[in-house]
């Protein structure tokens, strides 16, 4: 998928401000970890996650994403009848019905006329929340497009802890709740616009993904418990992401570790940041790390890291970026921008 006229005007995001450090998780679950002879510390020595944010408990998460998106807006200077679509990609939900799109939309005061509705894809929604606005912008059907993503993992988090300290836990139980561990909170917001009226230099020049959905069981979550097959997982993401990065190369210009500035990832953690490296021999240099401060936030660590990045100076005007997230199901998304 390639776009000619299609450009970021604004990223914008919240903090969750309750910090909880992984050595404080690992001190809860201490008594359990001694049972289960366990190594000490695991979280931050496996993952590299020194910490992570969690909401107020009850915030609703669509209040959090219209916060990201009413500033988004602002740094944009888009007035909010010149939004056409909303699109919300959040995986932690509010309520099974209506979507997290009509409260965002109707908390933002957006026109009756602007389309919204939710995309859902674990941790690729908000890439692809991109190529569907993008696509609807190319065609000339809106001028402007919100994408939203609100993420709170405090809730899975503790119901995970609870689990855990059952005395009839054990310690396959722990692994294979390990990656629920690792889940941090946020959110985000970007304003897409066209190109040929954009006040930034930021365009999306085109996407491309593929799916390995014979993996479609390696991480299964509701919103009470995430259980995931951590190694199979990687080993298999950083597979189709090898295979992914070849058809990128062929379909998108100047794809190459040559001509790439800087990688924005979605974080897990250091082992699968490092394994991603490792895979497509980028290196690691070039990537933005954000998982020791913010953990796994979903489908909002995209937009945060690249946003994160700029704040940082890492990504500077006419740098070609690369976007890569891996979702489990399992899909994987590239994309290319230039800052």
């Amino acid at each position: 998928m390639r776009f000619n006229n299609v450009s970021i005007e604004s990223i914008a995001y919240e903090r969750a401000p309750l910090r909880v450090s992984s050595a404080s998780i690992e001190d809860r679950l201490h008594p359990a970890m001694s049972r289960m002879r366990l190594p000490p510390h695991p979280i931050e020595l496996l993952t590299g996650i020194q910490e992570r944010g969690f909401w107020e408990p009850g915030t609703p998460v669509h209040e959090v994403a219209t916060r990201a998106g009413r500033r988004a807006m602002t740094l944009a200077g888009v007035e909010r009848q010149e939004i056409g679509l909303l699109v919300s990609t959040s995986v932690s939900k509010d309520f099974l019905e209506p979507s997290m799109a009509c409260l965002a939309h109707g908390a933002l005061g957006l026109s009756p006329s602007c389309r919204n509705f939710d995309i859902a894809n674990a941790c690729l929604g908000f890439m692809n929340g991109v190529e569907v606005a993008g696509q609807m912008i190319e065609a000339g059907l809106v001028d402007y497009a919100l994408i939203v993503d609100g993420e709170n993992s405090g809730d899975i988090v503790e119901n995970t802890l609870r689990r855990l300290l059952a005395p009839d836990a054990t310690s396959q139980d722990f692994w294979d709740n390990f990656a629920t561990l690792t889940l941090g909170s946020a959110a985000v917001a970007m304003v897409l616009g066209r190109a040929d009226r954009s006040r930034t230099s930021h365009r999306v020049n085109g996407s491309v993904g593929l799916a390995d959905t014979d993996n479609n069981r390696l991480c299964i979550g509701t919103s009470e418990r995430m259980v995931t097959d951590s190694t199979k997982l990687l080993k298999a993401g950083v597979a189709l992401a090898r295979r992914t990065w070849v058809r990128a190369a062929e379909e998108l210009p100047g794809w190459n570790a040559a001509q790439i500035d800087q990688y924005i990832c979605h974080q897990v953690g250091k082992a699968h940041l490092t394994a991603l490296c490792d895979a497509l021999s980028i290196p690691f240099a070039r990537c933005f790390p954000t998982y020791m401060t913010f953990g796994n936030v979903g489908p909002a660590a995209v937009p945060l890291t690249l946003a994160l990045a700029e704040e940082a100076g890492r990504v500077r005007p006419g740098d070609h970026v690369a976007l890569m997230g891996i979702g489990s199901g399992l899909n994987v998304s590239m994309m290319s921008v230039t800052w």
